[in-house]
């Protein structure tokens, strides 16, 4: 497995070894072991499969107090999926990462616990697929505007399709300090 540091501390990109023949393909989606020599062990306990068509950006969600972390990646079709660190009093607060996730090149993105989390789909439709450290909570469940300015992402998108809940989301700078996380060294 091969391990694909971002620019943004934490969030990592784990690109599996593919085998494959005329036959079709096998890979290890998750090895608990592999992770850990990497610094991560993480305790899945929710699995979800969403499915999007092409334009639909779905994000930026979190959960607070009862955060999610998030092992993501993409079995049809190919997103562009992004992290934010949300963290109260880390030096990174405010700052962005991207991958492309794609069932051709088979990445998962690892998304830690205190992070906001969005995609949009670029192919017209996308199968996404995601394990999570916490199960889904309605009352910590959280968002932040896709397009919030301070956080200038470059979604290449320009105006994708959003639920009713992510159209309405609030910017970050207006979200109370003891609904985000906060950062531990």
């Amino acid at each position: 497995m091969k391990v694909i540091e971002t620019d943004l501390p934490g969030c990592v990109v784990f690109e599996p070894r593919v085998f494959g023949d005329d036959r079709g393909f096998f890979y290890e989606s998750f090895n608990h072991d592999k992770l850990a020599l990497h610094g991560l062990q993480p305790a899945f306990v929710q699995g979800n499969v969403s499915s999007s068509s092409r334009g639909v950006l779905r994000g930026l969600h979190y959960q607070w107090p009862k955060p999610q972390g998030k092992y993501v990646s993409v079995v049809e079709g190919e997103v562009w999926d992004v992290a934010v660190d949300i963290r109260r009093g880390s030096p990174h607060f405010g700052r962005w990462t991207a991958v492309l996730l794609s069932a051709e090149n088979k990445r998962h993105f690892w998304i830690p616990e205190g992070f906001a989390h969005g995609f949009v789909t670029l192919s017209e439709r996308a199968v996404f697929t995601y394990l999570c450290t916490a199960t889904y909570d309605a009352q910590a469940d959280a968002n932040i505007r896709w397009d919030d300015p301070r956080l200038a992402i470059d979604w290449p998108v320009g105006a994708p399709s959003l639920s009713d809940k992510d159209a309405r989301a609030p910017l970050l700078a207006d979200i109370a300090e003891d609904r985000l996380p906060l950062y531990t060294p």
